[in-house]
């Protein structure tokens, strides 16, 4: 069954694009959600005529992930935590990465931070999804209070 999906689905595909899934799956599940809708006829005349529209709109977005790539690359963030013999209280997670690119003025929502489990003192590195294929890297060291 064709659908075109409004929001991007992890491992099927980004908004706006038309998938082949199976029926169940699209009626049970894309469907309710608002994930997607059903690609008839004149939905997928819509798509095409969004799709034209949007097109210019879509090379500055690359320009600006790809320049906020850049950014990310650049900026050094340093994170304070309680820390007793190198292990910290807690974790540093992708809030607290979120935040602290906040306070540099650097907006990313941290669903998109994929950072790992930081549980001791030292330098890390995360992996930030700006948009669509364009990924960057951000650098943090762990220091203690």
């Amino acid at each position: 069954m064709e659908v075109i999906l409004v929001k991007d689905v992890e491992n099927l595909g980004y908004a706006d694009e038309i998938v082949n899934v199976k029926p169940g799956y699209a009626n049970n599940y894309l469907i309710p959600q608002g994930y997607a809708k059903a690609a008839t006829v004149s939905a997928k005349k819509v798509l095409a005529e969004t799709i034209k529209q949007r097109a210019h709109k879509e090379a500055k977005l690359v320009a600006d992930a790809e320049a906020l790539v850049a950014k990310l690359a650049e900026t050094a963030l340093v994170i304070t935590a309680k820390a007793e013999e190198g292990r910290i209280f807690g974790s540093v997670t992708a809030a607290n990465l979120a935040d602290a690119l906040a306070e540099k003025g650097i907006t990313v929502d941290r669903k998109n931070i994929d950072v790992e489990s930081v549980k001791t003192v030292g330098e890390y590195e995360a992996n930030v999804k700006i948009y669509k294929n364009i990924k960057g890297t951000v650098k943090f060291s762990v220091v203690a209070e």
